[in-house]
């Protein structure tokens, strides 16, 4: 068979990819391989309580909507948008490609199938290989594939009669054998979003705090969820709060101090107010959230994990004694991929980036936006300048630096300008746009955002290099 473009992946990126190319280049054929057996990537593999950091109505693709633009009435996202969880993003992206992609006509899907090189899709059931020719590029939309507590590989040993399970077994406690009785003490290993909602889980369904111990290498700060809030309702948390990060990066005198300012005003949170964070890797959190969290004292901070033995964990910087019995929830597998960024498009290939932090699906579908209506790879590697992932709070700097230039880059087309402020995946820019020119006290947030960002570059890079 014949495609014009082979999309390495059907998960986030390459859903937001082949979607908007559907629309941008409709003489296109786009064949999505990928080793699950429906679309959605590392959705088909989590946990089933976990959900979306960010509101549903600017995560997904471009074309179709992810729920129904509702609040939510009950719980610690009371009043804020509706967050997705796993099992309705997996049903969402199985009816995109039921709904939308394959009766387009252009679109073939292979599941349970892995692309080994030089045209070759293999089914791993049966080990059949299809011969594809690719008339145009093969898109690599792997690369910000996370791995996941159900399929990642341990970096710590346990020992025989220690339980440690992935956060997916946790919904199934109830059901014991015989003679069995369901846990009474837990433990979280692990300091990311995962070890969060496992905490927000467990507490919710009536785990007392005195009964979770958690394994902590690191505290991070989180960003507050209601600044992120797609309504016109929420302009002054969103927009006026970027305002006021925009005025951190311009004012702060260290990277500590920009992330304190931006606490300050409402924008980062964190769940240990005694303690300065060290990491930040995008995770969204509710107050109500972190609440909840801050209930949890019984925190070990000894580095990571090295062995779990009977009644004793082994750490990095000494031991800690565990009741008998507990229960190790495995939260250590990493949502983010380090790998050195390269050009997004080299000729006959594409490799799917973060071009806007941290909105990765957004970043797929302006790849294939610039893909058609670009001119050649250096006029469209221009426009779309990978953001290098932060290791530790020093890297947030530069990967809001390069997404403000890409955004700045992106505000210069006019017809890229146009399919932004429409599209569902940019969830502020018709926000912005949408402001009247009579509103005087939206229209001076907005004059405060374009003042501060100008003088947060300037400041930015003097951090970088150490001023």
């Amino acid at each position: 068979m014949e495609t014009d473009y082979l999309v390495i992946g059907a998960g986030a990126s390459g859903m937001a990819f082949a979607d908007t190319l559907l629309d941008e280049a409709p003489d296109a054929h786009i064949t999505l391989v990928d080793r699950h057996a429906k679309p959605g990537g590392h959705w088909n593999d989590a946990y089933s309580f976990v959900g979306l950091h960010q509101p549903s109505a600017f995560y997904g693709v471009n074309s179709m909507e992810l729920g129904s633009l509702r609040k939510d009435e009950d719980g610690p996202n009371k009043g804020m948008y509706e967050l997705a969880s796993g099992p309705e993003i997996s049903a969402y992206y199985d009816k995109v490609m039921q709904q939308r992609m394959l009766p387009s006509g252009r679109v073939k899907f292979f599941p349970m199938s892995e692309y080994a090189g030089d045209g070759r899709i293999v089914s791993l059931l049966s080990g059949a290989v299809t011969q594809v020719g690719v008339r145009r590029k093969v898109v690599d939309a792997t690369r910000f594939s996370p791995t996941v507590p159900s399929t990642h590989k341990r970096n710590f040993q346990v020992a025989d009669g220690v339980r440690v399970v992935p956060p997916n077994e946790l919904p199934q406690l109830w059901h014991t054998r015989e003679g069995e009785t369901p846990p009474r003490a837990f433990c979280i290993v692990g300091a990311g979003k995962t070890a969060m909602d496992a905490g927000v889980w467990l507490l919710r369904h009536g785990v007392p705090p005195s009964a979770i111990h958690w394994v902590m290498p690191r505290d991070s700060w989180v960003q507050n969820r209601q600044c992120v809030q797609p309504g016109a309702e929420f302009f002054f948390h969103t927009i006026g709060g970027e305002a006021s990060r925009m005025a951190a990066w311009a004012q702060g005198t260290s990277i500590d101090d920009v992330f304190l300012r931006m606490e300050k005003t409402g924008q980062m949170l964190r769940i240990d107010p005694s303690r300065t964070p060290t990491m930040y890797h995008y995770a969204i959190l509710s107050t109500g959230e972190v609440e909840l969290l801050r209930s949890i004292t019984q925190v070990i901070r000894m580095g990571r994990v090295e062995s779990i033995e009977p009644g004793e964990l082994v750490m990095q910087q000494g031991r800690a004694a565990m009741a008998p019995g507990t229960l190790y929830i495995d939260c250590t597998a990493s949502a983010l991929q380090f790998r050195k960024a390269e050009p997004v498009f080299q000729g006959d290939r594409i490799t799917v980036q973060l071009l806007r932090a941290p909105l990765i699906t957004l970043s797929a579908a302006v790849t294939a936006y610039v893909e058609v209506h670009g001119a050649d790879d250096a006029q469209k590697n221009e426009m779309c300048k990978p953001v290098p992932l932060p290791r530790n709070l020093a890297g947030y700097a530069p990967a809001t630096l390069v997404s403000m230039s890409n955004q700045m880059r992106w505000s210069q087309d006019a017809a890229l300008r146009t399919w932004l402020r429409n599209s569902r995946l940019d969830g502020f820019g018709k926000l912005v746009a949408d402001v009247g020119k009579d509103d005087a006290e939206k229209q001076e947030v907005l004059a405060r955002l374009k003042t501060s960002a100008m003088a947060a570059v300037g400041n930015m890079q003097k951090l970088m290099a150490g001023g």
